[in-house]
Parts: structure tokens; C-alpha cells; sequence
């Protein structure tokens, strides 16, 4: 039975949008792209929101580069604590601090304080199970690994397909981090187009057979909401046009062309308080 999928791209902490998606959308699975914490200001209601969404079958997460920032710390404490390796609790201070330099001192805030040896247990589960890289095929099922090539499919990463780069080796990684300039970008046969967020866009944009959908929700208020359909036909996209500063978006860089979307105004009640603004680090 055919079942419908809708992408959400990098939330950052948005969890307004989140609620606002899961309404105009009650019976779809939902297929998030990653970097759902950082930067915004309700991260823990965003992490307990997907995580309730997954618990009713109604979600697969994706890892985007900001969860695996949050991951380093703690992996590397609870090697410390298994060893009392003062290596290993170096590189857990060192993890720690480059995902708060990059956006993770949000967390922090919202929570009043955050430190390893009292990590937040839901953001420990959120971190701990999340998958890199999907296919979705036309019957709305998902998939660990491409589908055999007669059988047409859609690629689904945070940033990029797996690929073997000079800046990252193992592909599963090149697939959190890599920009659209470092392409080209091949895809296994029978995948049709790739789908990706962490490179924000001032509209759904599409590069060869490459879709960029990350508006820059934490900021800008838009989120892209992309239907998988048949994946011969490229897909609709629906953009919610929430609480924020759109203007914002004209600093994101312009490349591809821009594919049709339906924006959709959110009444004043489902609006969040105004995103914080953009920090310096690591996108």
C-alpha cells in the first residue's frame, strides 16, 4: 500500500513549524533531513516532537552536520568514563566545545546550562539513532540501500549524495557536509534526483539532478515542505511562511534554477518568537 512521504528540511530548533507541518500533513510519514537543533530557540520541543512522530511510526530522522557536532562530546565522555583515557576526555572538552562555537550554545541556553556529565537523556536518544542516507521509492517506502536499478527512486541525505571526496573519504560523512560547488555528484542507477537541505537557498532549487530545499527556517520563518510522489516527476513542495525574517534570505547564494512551490501563510497563533539571530561558526 502506497503510503506519502513529506521531506522536512533543517528545522534548527523550530518547533512551530514542526507542529504546523504534522497538522497540514496528519497521515503522512514524515523524513527528516537533519540539523533539527542549533540556532532556534525550542530545540528540546522540536527533539521530543520528531521523536513522538517516530515512536508512532510517522518519522525516519536523518543525521545533519549540527547532530553530529552534538555527538562528539558525548561519545567521547562515555569513552572516558569506560577508560579514564585523559585522551579521550580531552577530545570529549574539544567535541563539546566546537558544536557550542557552532551553534549548540542555543541548547545550551534554553536549557539554563549544559555539560557533559549531565547531557539532557532526550537529546541523548534523539543523537543516538539516525540515519545518513535513504531511497524512496513511488510506493512511499524508504529504504537503507538503492533499490535495484530498474526500480526508479529518490535519494534523500542532509547535504549531499555519498560520495568518496578529497575533504571527506568515507562518503557517509562527504554526505553531511558537502556543498553544491564541490560537486559533480554522481548517483546509483535508478536514482532519478537526489534531495538535500544544509545548504541554505532563497527557493527550492534544483542543480542538475540535485534539489536543495533548506530555506533557513531558523531565521527566515519558511520551511519547504517536499512531497515524494512518483520519482520520475520532481516533487511538490509547499512552503509554510511562518513567523521570521524572509529578508534574510537574500544572502544565501543563487545557483540552478528555482522549481514551482505553493506558499502557504501561517495564522499569527502558530508563529514562534522571533528566531535568534544567525551565529558565527560552522553552517
Amino acid at each position: 500500500m502506497s503510503r506519502q512521504v513529506v521531506v522536512l528540511p533543517d528545522l534548527h530548533g523550530r518547533a512551530d513549524l514542526l507542529a504546523a507541518a504534522v497538522a497540514r500533513y496528519p497521515e503522512a510519514h514524515f523524513l527528516s533531513l537533519g540539523d533539527a537543533i542549533d540556532r532556534g530557540r525550542q530545540n528540546m520541543e522540536t527533539v521530543a516532537g520528531l521523536l513522538r512522530l517516530r515512536a508512532e511510526g510517522r518519522a525516519t530522522l536523518l543525521m545533519g552536520n549540527h547532530e553530529r557536532m552534538a555527538q562528539e562530546g558525548p561519545h567521547w565522555y562515555r569513552e572516558y568514563l569506560g577508560t579514564h583515557d585523559l585522551g579521550a576526555y580531552r577530545r570529549a572538552m574539544e567535541g563539546f566545545q566546537s558544536w557550542m562555537r557552532a551553534g549548540g550554545d542555543t541548547v545550551r541556553q534554553e536549557l539554563g546550562g549544559l555539560t557533559l556529565e549531565q547531557f539532557p537523556a532526550l537529546l541523548d536518544e534523539y543523537l543516538a539513532d539516525l540515519g545518513r542516507v535513504v531511497y524512496v521509492t513511488g510506493d512511499g517506502q524508504i529504504h537503507s540501500e538503492a533499490p535495484p536499478a530498474d526500480v526508479p527512486s529518490v535519494l534523500v541525505a542532509h547535504a549531499a549524495p555519498p560520495v568518496a571526496h578529497e575533504q571527506h573519504r568515507n562518503p557517509l560523512s562527504a554526505a553531511l557536509w558537502l556543498r553544491p560547488f564541490e560537486g559533480p555528484f554522481p548517483l546509483p542507477p535508478g536514482v532519478v534526483y537526489s534531495l538535500h537541505g544544509h545548504t541554505p537557498v532563497r527557493t527550492p532549487t534544483r542543480l542538475n539532478r540535485h534539489l536543495y530545499v533548506d530555506l533557513g527556517a531558523y531565521e527566515t520563518g519558511r520551511l519547504a515542505l517536499v512531497e515524494i510522489g512518483n520519482p520520475r516527476n520532481l516533487p511538490e513542495i509547499t512552503v509554510l511562511c511562518g513567523r521570521g525574517s524572509p529578508e534574510l534570505a537574500q544572502r544565501y547564494p543563487r545557483f540552478g534554477e528555482p522549481v514551482p512551490v505553493h506558499p502557504v501563510e501561517l495564522v499569527p497563533s502558530a508563529a514562534a518568537p522571533a528566531p535568534v539571530p544567525p551565529r558565527l561558526g560552522r553552517p
